[in-house]
C-alpha cells in the first residue's frame, strides 16, 4: 500500500500521475490530505477530493511526496507529517520524493549517504546526498525524481521498486510510453 501526501500548493501533475500509474500496476494507492480538510489545493488551483485524512493513515509500504511550493513547505511545516515520515524511514521503509520534495528528507537527515536528485536548484537542501542527473533514482529505501517532467519515470521507478521491473515494463507498454 502506498500513501501519497498531499498539503495546498502540491504539484499536481507530480501527485497525479503517480496516483495514475501506481493503480494501473495494481498497487493499492491513497491520496492523503494533510490539511483540516478532505479537498486539498495544488499550486495550479486544482482541487482535489484525498481518499483519507492523515490520521486515517495506517502503515504502508512506502510514502510518496510530490514537490510544488508551496506544497513542500507545508508539509515541511507539519509537525505531524515529518514525525510520521522519521518513524516510517527509521523503521526500513520506503519513501519516494520528487521535485522541491527531496528537500523533506534532507531536513530529516534522509539524504545522508545516498544517491539522491531533486529540482534543480535545491541540491543543497538534499543534505549529505551524491547528487545524481537521473531523472529518478533509487538508493536504499529512497527513490528520488527531478521534477513535474519526470511523473512518469518516477511513477515507473516506484512501480519498479514495489513490485519489479517487469510490472513497470508492462504499463510502459500498455501506454506507449517510449
Amino acid at each position: 500500500m502506498v500513501n501519497i501526501y498531499l498539503a495546498n500548493g502540491f504539484e499536481e501533475v507530480e501527485a497525479l500521475t503517480v496516483a495514475d500509474m501506481l493503480r494501473r500496476a495494481e498497487i493499492e494507492v491513497f491520496l492523503v490530505s494533510t490539511e483540516s480538510d478532505i479537498f486539498v489545493t495544488g499550486n495550479h488551483n486544482i482541487c482535489v477530493k484525498c481518499d483519507k485524512m492523515l490520521q486515517e493513515t495506517k502503515d504502508c509500504d512506502m510514502i510518496v511526496l510530490p514537490g510544488g511550493l508551496p506544497g513542500v513547505p507545508n508539509l515541511i511545516a507539519n509537525k505531524q507529517v515529518m514525525s510520521i515520515l522519521e518513524k516510517h524511514t527509521k523503521s526500513g521503509k520506503k519513501v519516494a520524493a520528487i521535485c522541491a520534495a527531496p528537500w523533506i528528507l534532507g531536513e530529516l537527515g534522509i539524504t545522508k549517504d545516498i544517491e539522491a536528485v531533486c529540482y534543480p536548484g535545491f541540491e543543497e537542501k538534499l543534505i549529505g546526498a551524491t547528487i545524481s542527473h537521473k531523472k529518478a533514482v533509487t538508493d536504499k529505501n529512497v527513490t528520488t525524481s527531478k521534477a513535474c517532467g519526470t511523473a512518469m519515470d518516477f511513477s515507473f521507478e516506484i512501480i519498479k521498486v514495489l513490485k519489479g521491473t517487469a510490472a513497470a515494463e508492462k504499463v510502459k507498454n500498455s501506454i506507449y510510453f517510449e
